[in-house]
């Protein structure tokens, strides 16, 4: 009898943390490894949210048990952002603040899927995804677009991937790990084919403010008002306003849904921490200011990172138009000897890249099909200057 049930032992583990954790672990050892692994600003928390947090930790009220679902104010605060940028009307108690979006994605496809229940997944997709529907009883059914599309899935890509057992669509745009973002029109025909099936639609909204070049976030839930309570947007805190480590993030739909994942919530985590929700009122009550100013060296940084990925031998990295990603096709660097090593996935370029480059970077089999390496480029100038100058290097030798 095995010592680890099935169902957790099944998991894969977070492939974007482990590429991060050994590039950490490295560091350590006295290694001058690079990262590109995680999708993390490396900007500090801005100053008004951090003070709200010290405010928050000086009063007796937060040191104690709040709402399972989220202190109130809050949720109310959550409900009024979602007007302001995605237009979408929500009343608190359409929200459940989480531990993370993880928590958001995770307590959605639990209160929403029954045993054998199909989840359309686009993929390129976040590692997470699937592992939150396997674990929730759901099946994940991958629907692949390549660099050729945009790294976008079409409709009639969706409808064939529709069967009798479907139940949910997932949408994300902007995309992690592609950097895709979907045009209004696009969104509102995929929103539309959803609505025509019945089908609930999961949106993450979470890059929502981080697009380029005259590209613009739609909110699929907006756009297509014909799917009416069969939405639940998924948000938070982390990339917005870099505050991957306060760990806030939340769910907003039906009253029926958010009730159901409250009761889940109770009895798995209870409440976020009520400093960190504090910290999180501040930040989505406050200005873009920090969010703007980040844009400017996302996009700078952007452009850099394309520019030289298409010059080494056997990549391709189409302009990402929001998130902050890049994501290469590297299926021509493959099969060919590279420092006395023939990589035939994007798994063995990628521990190939690290050993000899001594930089980190995620392979395509994390968030799909092999042939592809994803990049965070929300680190500092140099390092992205100093980490792809590295792979030219080794790649193109």
């Amino acid at each position: 009898m095995s010592r680890i049930s099935r169902r957790i032992g099944s998991i894969a583990e977070s492939a974007t943390l482990a590429v991060d954790a050994k590039a950490k672990a490295l560091k350590a050892a006295g290694r001058p490894v690079i990262g590109f692994g995680a999708g993390e600003p490396d900007f500090p928390t801005p100053d008004y949210v951090v003070e709200a947090a010290i405010e928050a930790a000086k009063n007796p009220r937060f040191h104690r048990y709040s709402p399972a679902g989220g202190l109130p104010e809050l949720k109310a605060a959550i409900a009024e952002k979602t007007r302001r940028d995605s237009g979408y009307s929500l009343e608190a108690n359409q929200v459940l603040v989480t531990n993370g979006g993880k928590q958001a994605v995770y307590n959605t496809f639990a209160t929403l899927l029954d045993p054998g229940d199909e989840v359309i997944v686009p993929a390129p997709f976040w590692t997470t995804y699937p592992e939150s529907i396997r674990l929730a009883g759901g099946v994940p059914v991958d629907v692949f677009a390549g660099p050729e599309a945009g790294y976008k899935v079409s409709v009639e890509q969706l409808e064939a991937a529709r069967t009798e057992r479907t139940k949910i669509l997932l949408f994300v745009s902007p995309s992690n790990p592609t950097g895709a973002v979907y045009t209004p029109a696009e969104v509102a025909a995929i929103g539309r084919w959803a609505a025509e099936n019945d089908l609930w639609v999961v949106t993450d909204e979470i890059y929502e403010h981080l697009v380029y070049a005259g590209s613009e976030f739609t909110s699929i839930a907006t756009a297509v008002p014909e799917l009416g309570d069969k939405v639940v947007i998924l948000n938070g805190v982390a990339k917005t306003y870099a505050m991957t480590g306060w760990r806030v993030g939340w769910m907003a739909g039906p009253a029926d849904v958010i009730k159901a994942a409250t009761n889940l919530q109770s009895h798995a985590t209870s409440n976020v921490s009520n400093v960190a929700q504090m910290a999180a009122l501040a930040a989505v009550s406050g200005p873009l200011d920090a969010v703007n100013e980040m844009k400017v060296a996302f996009n700078r940084r952007r452009l850099a990172m394309v520019a030289a990925l298409n010059e080494i031998d056997g990549f391709y990295a189409p302009m990402p138009e929001g998130a902050f990603y890049a994501y290469a096709d590297v299926r021509g660097a493959l099969g060919r000897e590279i420092a006395g090593v023939t990589p035939q996935t994007s798994a063995e370029l990628a521990a190939l890249i690290l050993e000899k480059a001594e930089v980190a970077i995620v392979p395509g089999e994390a968030f799909g099909p092999s042939g592809f390496v994803r990049l965070s480029y929300a680190l500092g100038d140099e390092d992205l200057a100093e980490g792809v100058g590295r792979m030219q290097k080794l790649l193109n030798g």
